[in-house]
């Protein structure tokens, strides 16, 4: 437990980045905090439809507020399986609260606990920097500095979702990956249990995450017969387990009761069209009747459909593979060269300048081109330093770890489609990869005295501090902006 404990204690030389970390989210969160504030600390008998009305910001959901305000399982049971319990005791501190002050604070108890896993965050990643890779502590900050300026890294830390959290797990998880492949050990049974639960219960995909990092650093004795029963399928087993009677217990009284409303608004409908059938024609014959009524029925329905399917959420989602519950999430008409350099690297990273905070399911395109050339020069910069990245540390176990992670997201998202038309979202699962794939290019560069080797050094240090400094300046503003 000590051992566990200390993974969270705060070390000398981690201190002034801690504090700077505090005061940054603590600004960044306090804007978001004020901006909805004056609408959401009101008490409400469906907060539902408040907070999802009235919070718009990208794509992101404000359901953590909802759960805060009145605790339920709102978030979906089978993606974020154990979440709304995992939020259960700050939803009571706010019941206490609400009690107390007879006023709603799920923004200011949901901003005290994003402030602290950004700062987490943020010191997980730089251990990684400074103790995994061995960077130098200047290099460790400025690696911190441009991956928190990310637009949608900046955009976690502040808005009411599940992304920072897990991005908190997934830090940790390759964090302590990390320190076990340095000193040749390997994440043992409990470890991967009680990380694979928090990360997976947060959003379950990710838990597959925990598995690549088990193998990673156990290699041949992840496969044991004893670690694969107890260690991953048992765990596995429960949480899906779990999740079904989530569903069965919580979701379906109230899918169910949402059915029997819709079933009865439609025979109240039908009863209307009825009336107005037999007030026109009469009701001497009912066959008549009922056919006309099936008519109007009919073309009501296309007139529906037709109207539906020019609404932007609609044009916005783009063709699935097949029909079906899980394969109607995917798309294979999103352009992926596009995604890729407009949103994948380009909104993720710097905000486009038109449709800012714009939602697809709303207001904004999938695709929207910069206005700024130098942001797609900086975008270009980044990825080039990633990729050269990955190649000055592909014979490192560590970074294909943290690789293992994007490509995963990369298969699930950029191939099979799932999210891709705001693929920007889902960031915060991977887009770590690029900052560690620089601490290894910045690694490679600082091995010898070579008089070529540290000019190289300090033109890549050059381009990240200038590429860092671009995007906090681009995306605070435009950040500031929108919540002020």
């Amino acid at each position: 437990m000590r051992k566990l404990l200390n993974i969270f204690r705060i070390f000398p030389g981690e201190r002034w980045l801690a504090v700077v970390a505090v005061v940054v989210f603590s600004l960044l969160n306090t804007l978001m905090v004020m901006k909805y504030y004056g609408a959401f600390s009101v008490l409400s008998d469906s907060y539902h439809r408040l907070f999802v009305r009235t919070f718009h910001i990208s794509g992101f959901d404000p359901l953590t507020y909802e759960v805060m305000s009145r605790w339920d399982t709102v978030y979906n049971v089978y993606r974020h399986p154990l979440l709304a319990f995992f939020m259960w005791p700050f939803s009571q501190l706010n019941q206490l609260l609400i009690s107390v002050t007879g006023t709603n604070c799920a923004t200011i108890i949901t901003a005290v606990l994003l402030v602290a896993c950004s700062t987490y965050s943020c010191l997980f990643l730089f251990r990684i920097f400074y103790r995994v890779v061995e960077t130098s502590k200047r290099e460790a900050y400025l690696l911190c500095g441009l991956y928190f300026g990310f637009a949608f890294i900046m955009l976690a830390t502040v808005v009411p979702d599940h992304f920072l959290f897990s991005m908190t797990g997934l830090l940790l998880v390759l964090y302590l990956s990390g320190m076990k492949l340095k000193r040749g050990s390997a994440l043992n049974a409990w470890q991967t249990v009680v990380m694979f639960v928090i990360v997976a219960g947060i959003s379950l995909n990710n838990g597959l995450k925990v598995f690549l990092a088990a193998l990673v650093t156990r290699r041949k004795r992840f496969f044991r017969p004893g670690f694969l029963a107890l260690a991953v399928a048992l765990p596995a087993l429960l949480i899906w387990g779990f999740a079904r009677w989530e569903y069965r217990h919580y979701v379906w009284p109230k899918e169910m009761a949402r059915k029997e409303i819709r079933a009865k608004k439609s025979r109240e409908q039908t009863q209307a069209i009825r009336r107005m059938v037999q007030d026109s024609i009469g009701t001497s014959d009912a066959k008549a009747v009922e056919s006309m009524v099936k008519d109007i029925k009919k073309k009501r329905a296309v007139a529906k459909y037709r109207a539906d399917h020019k609404k932007i959420w609609n044009r916005n989602k783009g063709k699935p593979i097949a029909k079906g519950e899980f394969m109607g999430w995917t798309d294979i008409s999103t352009p992926r060269w596009d995604t890729a350099v407009e949103n994948l690297f380009g909104e993720a990273i710097i905000l486009h300048d038109s449709h800012v905070l714009g939602d697809v399911l709303r207001d904004r395109p999938v695709i929207v081109r910069y206005n700024n050339v130098m942001n797609y020069v900086i975008e270009a910069v980044l990825v080039a330093l990633f990729v050269l990245g990955v190649w000055s540390g592909r014979k490192s176990v560590f970074l294909w770890t943290a690789m293992s992670f994007f490509l995963m997201d990369m298969m699930l998202h950029f191939v099979l489609g799932f999210g891709i038309n705001e693929i920007y979202i889902m960031s915060p699962h991977y887009l770590f990869v690029m900052p560690i794939a620089m601490a290894f290019l910045l690694k490679s560069v600082s091995r010898t005295d070579i008089k070529a080797n540290l000019l190289a050094r300090r033109g890549i240090t050059l381009l990240i501090a200038i590429a860092a400094v671009w995007c906090w300046c681009v995306n605070l503003k435009l950040i500031v902006d929108y919540l002020a």
